[in-house]
């Protein structure tokens, strides 16, 4: 993904605990400090996946450096916050992911570690992203997969609507995993807000 973005901007991924990495999770505010001090100079661009959604939120809501907020498949859905109903929805999207995928997958959520990723689910699911956005002043990109479940589009329609300068974009043929399954799609979507931004 990272080869595809421009090399004039300085692109990273972080990876966060229970996004990646296998440490103890904590609450929203410290990760969003976690990010926060990774950050540069600024203009600065921020996207998330998934969880890691809330996190990017919670930083732009609060750090002036933000220009742009891209969150692909933003959760938590309100109506997804209970267990039976969370793996219900993730078992249907993960059904729509391309087969060839499972593999990497599998691999990154074995790295990660089912502990950290329910640890971060209980952290997170409570936490209610529309309610932040409301207070984010940088432009707002909501990208959601066609065929994503946990990311419904009427969930996604209502996450822009709670940004002051919010949009919606939808990747055709996609499920959830757009970063893996759509690199190309979402890379360009990337690079339109990094020239908006000015970098």
């Amino acid at each position: 993904m990272l080869s595809r973005l421009p090399a004039s901007s300085p692109a990273t991924v972080l990876p966060l605990p229970g996004m990646g990495c296998r440490k103890p999770v904590p609450a929203l505010g410290s990760l969003a400090d976690e990010v926060i001090a990774s950050l540069g100079a600024g203009p600065v661009v921020l996207a998330g996946h998934s969880q890691s959604c809330q996190v990017v939120a919670a930083v732009a809501e609060r750090d002036p450096r933000v220009a742009a907020v891209v969150l692909l498949g933003p959760t938590t859905d309100p109506r997804l916050r209970r267990r039976g109903g969370l793996a219900l929805a993730w078992l249907r999207t993960a059904a729509g992911e391309p087969w060839r995928q499972v593999p990497r997958l599998l691999a990154q959520w074995l790295h990660t570690g089912p502990r950290a990723m329910a640890a971060l689910w209980r952290r997170l699911a409570p936490d209610r992203i529309d309610e932040r956005l409301s207070r984010v002043p940088a432009p707002v990109t909501v990208v959601r997969g066609a065929r994503d479940v946990l990311c419904r589009a009427d969930w996604a329609e209502a996450v822009v609507r709670a940004a002051p300068r919010g949009r919606l974009g939808e990747i055709a043929g996609a499920a959830h995993m757009t970063v893996h399954t759509h690199p190309d799609e979402v890379a360009a979507l990337l690079r339109g807000e990094l020239e908006r931004a000015g970098r």
